[in-house]
């Protein structure tokens, strides 16, 4: 079916967001027809890849931050957007930012507002004031939300709680979708020449922003324990972030050996064909790119007992799954998969069989469906 003329209208706290993950959902709705716009902040960058897509931009001011007075103008600037034009879908994103498009768009009676949850803010183990702010938002903002789209399964017990309903505006969908072809591919790079590592070493790859959430030192605390065990082993950290001062530090002063900082790049799928192991050992995620990714490599993985990362992985199946702070389980885990080539190839293949569900062209097909509830009946 198309949908021509139909506008539809994506929005997140920043355009960085949208180019990292629906991309594909927007050349989607392109395809049908749709006219697609998209409002967001440009201070991250990315921007000029949402517009090559055709997507007419309109910038907002918005602020991760809910406490942030910048929020006051980016809702200003979304009642000139939905004075100027009548959106027959709007797709938003990113807590703060979807909060404030789902109660404008309803005070400027727009159509129906789908709004996907990348990982509440409120979760297993948060802090009583996340409960406090982002659960009391997500239950004041359920009133303006024609739908909610959630990718793990503590998020959709969640949405229940919050009073949507299972496949009339509740939808489970697989994430964002990974292409799986663009993986397991080795290519002409030798990432390994080019740090010195020896194809008989063992290679952990660590992708993730370099922030408090995402816990590298939870590793790199239990590094020299894991060297004791084994010697011939090297960490690649790959991704920039606030912290990545304090972290070379840390490798510093501790003296930590094989570490390797490869800032941000753009050839994941290379390094993760040089890699053995994939860790990433937040405290918190939705449904992580990273980690869907390694599995599509064919690489066992070593997580943290948080959402997402346990819908992911099966602890002793495609890796091993281990509760924040132990040190104990998290050492004996990296031991096992280093020592055990064997284990390491058994567990990969099972990683690219759980993967399967979450290829992008399945998760396309899971979102049109969802598009085409509130689309299918829009203004002609």
């Amino acid at each position: 079916m198309t949908l021509h003329k139909r506008k539809v209208l994506f929005s997140a706290t920043v355009y960085a967001h949208l180019a990292a993950f629906h991309k594909p959902f927007i050349k989607l709705l392109q395809d049908k027809g749709c006219e697609v716009y998209a409002a967001a902040n440009p201070d991250h960058g990315r921007k000029e890849e949402i517009e090559e897509l055709g997507v007419i931009c309109w910038d907002i001011p918005f602020s991760r931050s809910p406490y942030d007075r910048a929020n006051i103008q980016a809702v200003k600037e979304l009642k000139r957007l939905f004075q100027t034009h009548r959106f027959d879908l709007i797709h938003v994103h990113t807590p703060v930012a979807s909060f404030l498009v789902r109660y404008m768009a309803k005070k400027c009676g727009q159509g129906p507002v789908l709004y996907t949850a990348h990982g509440f803010h409120f979760y297993q183990g948060a802090s009583i004031q996340n409960w406090l702010v982002y659960y009391t938002a997500e239950k004041l903002a359920a009133r303006w939300t024609d739908g909610l789209v959630v990718m793990n399964r503590e998020d959709y017990q969640n949405g229940k709680r919050l009073g949507f309903k299972e496949d009339e505006s509740l939808f489970f969908v697989h994430g964002v979708g990974v292409s799986i072809d663009q993986y397991g591919v080795r290519g002409d790079a030798n990432i390994r020449g080019q740090l010195g590592i020896k194809n008989s070493d063992v290679v952990i790859t660590y992708i993730a922003e370099l922030n408090r959430n995402k816990n590298h030192l939870f590793l790199l605390r239990n590094w020299k324990g894991i060297l004791q065990h084994a010697s011939n082993v090297h960490c690649l950290i790959v991704g920039k972030g606030e912290n990545e001062e304090e972290l070379k530090q840390y490798v510093e002063q501790n003296e930590l050996n094989h570490i390797h900082f490869l800032g941000f790049r753009h050839d994941i799928p290379m390094i993760l064909s040089h890699s053995d192991i994939v860790t990433l050992l937040s405290f918190r995620e939705g449904l992580p790119r990273c980690v869907m990714e390694a599995m599509a490599s064919q690489k066992p993985l070593v997580v943290t007992n948080i959402r997402g990362s346990r819908d992911l992985v099966q602890h002793g199946i495609n890796g091993f799954v281990v509760d924040l702070e132990d040190d104990h389980a998290l050492t004996e885990s990296f031991i096992k998969l280093i020592r055990d080539p064997k284990l390491r190839e058994e567990m990969g293949q099972a990683s690219f069989e759980r993967i399967q569900p979450y290829r992008l062209e399945n998760v396309l097909l899971e979102m049109e469906d969802v598009y085409m509830r509130y689309l299918s009946s829009a203004r002609d």
